[in-house]
């Protein structure tokens, strides 16, 4: 089974502009993301995919891999499947460009559901983590996601799901924009045209929901902050200096 990393990463951010550019403990967010996929040593191949000659040459002067691609995409997923329709894999990371503290244990264990799946049941899977504070339980920039009893997506939204009626122990899953596909599965995805949920929501992962395309969830506990704002850019550089 041969998986690879994508990293679709454009330099124009409408909540951030250019912070895939900014400083993170001394070096750029996109590369910070990249040595990441790269450490975790499961993939045969990583690369950048961008439609910004500043980040190309980000990443290829120093030593990475990168791939242009068309200016206009819809979604992350739309410009890596341009850069894999003709490479021969068979599964493929898409790894958030402003997502640098992923860890392997969590990479790893979404791959491990493909190894599993005998009947390729599983067109897609991604990471969710337990969010147990309220500002970020309601926060718009944090995608939640409700599932089923086998871990499958039943629903992504930017509001608090499930919403508790009632005092209750409901638990809080915040999804972790990292999704694994079968080369399948991706291409299927570019052929489908967006539907009401995502242009309402602006979530990708909706269109995969209604399509049918079923979505296994992967809890992990290990850290996970994509940089969407200036706070949270501030966030990941303390948490770099804590840890060195």
């Amino acid at each position: 089974m041969k998986v690879i990393a994508m990293i679709p990463a454009r330099y124009e951010a409408s909540r951030f502009p250019g912070k895939l550019m900014k400083d993170l403990a001394g070096k750029t967010v996109i590369l910070r993301t990249y040595e990441a996929a790269k450490n975790a040593g499961l993939f045969s191949e990583v690369y950048v995919v961008t439609d910004s000659e500043i980040i190309f040459n980000e990443i290829t002067s120093n030593g990475g891999k990168a791939i242009m691609s068309k200016k206009e995409h819809e979604s992350g997923s739309d410009r890596i499947a341009e850069a894999v329709e003709n490479l021969e894999v068979d599964i493929v990371v898409n790894v958030q460009g402003d997502e640098p503290f992923i860890q392997k244990d969590a990479l790893f264990n979404l791959l491990e559901v493909f190894k599993t799946d005998v009947e390729k049941e599983i067109a897609i899977a991604s990471l969710k983590i337990k969010m147990n504070v309220e500002d970020e339980i309601n926060n718009p920039n944090n995608v939640k996601v409700v599932t089923d009893e086998q871990n499958f997506a039943m629903y992504f939204s930017r509001s608090p799901i499930p919403y508790p009626r009632e005092k209750s122990t409901a638990e809080y899953f915040k999804h972790i924009g990292i999704y694994a596909f079968r080369k399948e599965a991706l291409l299927k995805f570019t052929q489908l045209p967006m539907n009401a949920l995502e242009a309402t929501e602006k979530l990708e992962n909706l269109r995969f929901l209604a399509n049918g395309l079923k979505v296994k969830m992967v809890e992990t506990n290990e850290i996970a902050i994509g940089i969407d704002t200036p706070e949270d850019l501030e966030k990941a550089n303390a948490i770099f200096k804590n840890n060195h």
